[in-house]
């Protein structure tokens, strides 16, 4: 009955859509504020009818109702309650409803705190929502309902995908689909603003606090995604450029170009065109990967689906908003008044330069995950690119574009003075330089790129560093009056100083771990020994146990110092019974920024277990330095200027007064 419930209120949501998407439009177009006052109601309402399907799904798992066929599919009785919860979106059809909720919760988030807005470009931003949703809805209902029933009910279920059993799986898709879905919001105001006619400073200023939620989310999600990989899959990487990952990372580079973009505009009212379309390209890229994740075009183990009547209802979906919103903006961008005018060495200047470099890298990477899709629909020939292709094509692009961002802050908007930038960056340039002889004396200097990577690293923190160092003036005034000016900048100023910073230190652990890294295999039985850096490396032995849905070997290893043993670990090889899979468990030690990894392979003729070992050094910094940057972007979103609704009512008027017309 209460699958039948969920049902029910998934259909109610999908009419709710179809109500959101029409009225509010027509009376937008109508200038009537009767029918754009249903916008911000039935948004609301909407998502919390979408609220109690997905609590519908969730109750059958953790009751393990087997007459639900996604039950039946994806889960057990035996399997431990938190990933009977997670299993509701560890496949296609609960990842589905997941997907719309989010959509929704952002509808209702601009209904709720979208009161500064003015009422026209609220209904039509609730509008896009609404026409986005029930297309979704629709692909839902008519192609992936989660509710659907068996009779009679088994007894029990086949299981959740092993490797999705993992609490990292539990945490980076929610922090995923809240980038994906996020970037509909910015993808919704741009719309709005090219049926509206209007578009100006005070749209970049609403649009910049959706834009950065999405993409701080984006940041979270494919970092835990990437942490997940390294630790689950027992392969000691943390990056494949597998084309799912791919399809998370070409909406991140649009959106930090979004970002940045919407600064231009706010403040020079320049770049409308290239920000609205850039609004556009980043939530086009997140309905790209949704169509590839979910369109049976690509085998990974990331996919959900491999129905291709399911893509090509995506695929049609993608068209449809895509082409739709191109066209629009084809029809509306000769219209745009155009902007500021400032000289190319400025503050625009440089972020301009900066936007460049992030579309030029997610087009490297749209053509490298495309390419050999469309070389096998066309020609039936199958290539592979990889990891040679993006690190040949897209490292020496990042580069420059790492080089460059210390210097935008430094810079005056308008017209901006280079050399006096360079100057005020020689503290940090000299700081990169002396990180980079301490990393030679270190690892030594048979790998100049590294050395390279490392003053990079360092330039990227420092330059950060410097420019609150600036702003407070640091070492001009006294100490006490330096800690009040720095005391008294804005969060955002912070924010922007941790985000590059972090970036940054992502860099630091990205250059270690790939060329300081050591790795042994060797074939090891109990009391076997090995030597890695300063440290030995024993197997004690192995223990096998019951788990709660699977049978476990572990073997124990002691890592040691001279006579003193440091700790224990413990890797692992599961069998799922059910599922009739097994799964390597990495057993994994850290010891300051660096870690061993230790993953147990296959048990040869004589007894012996093939053992992977790692050192990987400096790794964690590269998801800690993702930390910071998400970090960065929380305490900017929590700056008044950049929240949502960001102008205060009494200055609403004023705002609205302030708008130009196309």
């Amino acid at each position: 009955m209460i699958s039948e419930l969920g049902h029910f209120a998934l259909i109610l949501a999908f009419v709710l859509a179809l109500v959101q998407s029409t009225i509010p439009l027509g009376g937008a177009l109508r200038a009537d504020p009767r029918m754009m006052a249903v916008a911000a109601p039935v948004a609301v309402t909407q998502f919390l009818f979408i609220g109690i399907a997905f609590a519908a799904l969730v109750h059958a798992y953790i009751v393990s109702d087997f007459s639900v066929v996604n039950v039946f599919e994806n889960s057990h009785s035996l399997k431990p309650t938190l990933y009977k919860v997670t299993g509701t979106w560890g496949n296609h059809e609960g990842s589905m409803l997941l997907w719309v909720l989010i959509l929704a919760l952002f509808g209702a988030l601009v209904a709720v705190f979208g009161g500064n807005l003015p009422d026209k470009l609220k209904a039509l931003v609730l509008s896009v929502q609404g026409w986005i949703a029930a297309a979704f809805l629709l692909f839902v209902l008519l192609t992936s309902n989660p509710f659907l029933r068996l009779n009679p009910a088994p007894i029990e279920g086949n299981d959740l995908n092993p490797v999705l059993q993992d609490i990292g799986l539990a945490i980076h898709p929610p922090l995923l689909y809240l980038g994906y879905v996020g970037c509909s919001v910015a993808f919704a105001f741009a719309v709005a603003a090219l049926i509206d006619g209007r578009l100006d400073a005070a749209w970049a200023r609403w649009v910049r606090p959706w834009t950065l939620t999405a993409w701080l989310f984006l940041t979270l999600g494919i970092s835990m995604g990437s942490y997940w990989a390294y630790y689950e899959l027992g392969w000691g990487g943390f990056w494949f450029w597998d084309p799912v990952e791919n399809a998370s990372f070409m909406p991140w580079l649009v959106a930090t170009a979004l970002l940045h973009s919407a600064i231009v505009m706010e403040k020079r009212d320049a770049l409308k065109i290239w920000t609205v379309l850039l609004a556009i390209l980043a939530f086009s890229l997140s309905l790209l990967g949704t169509f590839l994740v979910r369109s049976g075009v690509l085998t990974s183990v990331h996919t959900f689906a491999a129905d291709p009547t399911r893509g090509v209802f995506i695929l049609a979906i993608l068209c449809l908003f895509i082409g739709g919103a191109l066209s629009l903006f084809a029809f509306r961008a000769s219209r745009l008044a155009p902007g500021g005018v400032f000289a190319p060495i400025s503050r625009e200047g440089a972020l301009i330069l900066n936007n460049l470099f992030l579309t030029v890298l997610a087009a490297v990477v749209l053509i490298g995950t495309l390419y050999p899709l469309l070389l096998e629909a066309l020609t039936g020939a199958r290539i592979s690119v990889g990891a040679p292709f993006f690190n040949l094509i897209f490292v020496p692009l990042a580069v420059p574009l790492l080089i460059i961002i210390p210097f935008g802050p430094m810079l005056a908007w308008k017209r901006g003075d280079l050399p006096g930038a360079t100057q005020r960056l020689f503290v940090a340039l000299g700081g990169a330089i002396l990180a980079a002889m301490v990393a030679a004396w270190i690892e030594g200097v048979e790998n100049i790129l590294s050395l390279f990577g490392v003053a990079l690293s360092f330039w990227l923190i420092l330059g950060a560093l410097s420019e609150l160092a600036i702003r407070s003036k640091i070492g001009v005034v006294p100490v006490g009056t330096s800690l009040r000016r720095l005391a008294g900048l804005p969060r955002s100023a912070f924010g922007t100083a941790l985000a590059h910073a972090g970036m940054g230190v992502t860099v630091l652990g990205l250059v270690a771990a790939t060329t300081w890294a050591t790795e042994d295999i060797v074939a090891m039985k109990a009391g076997d020994s090995i030597e890695i850096g300063s440290r030995t490396i024993t197997l004690e032995g192995f223990d096998q146990r019951p788990g709660p849905n699977f049978v476990e070997l572990a073997g124990r290893f002691t890592v040691s110092s001279g006579d003193q043993v440091q700790t224990v670990m413990e890797a692992s090889k599961r069998t799922f019974p059910v599922r009739q899979t097994q799964t390597t468990e990495a057993a994994i030690a850290t010891f300051w920024f660096s870690q061993i990894y230790i993953s147990l392979g296959d048990v040869d003729a004589d007894g012996a277990t093939t053992v992977r070992i790692y050192w990987k050094s400096l790794v964690t910094l590269i998801w800690l330095g993702t930390v910071v940057m998400s970090l960065g972007g929380l305490l900017s979103l929590s700056d008044r200027r950049f929240r949502v609704g960001a102008p205060r009512p009494a200055r609403r008027a004023a705002a609205m007064a302030g708008e130009r017309r196309l």
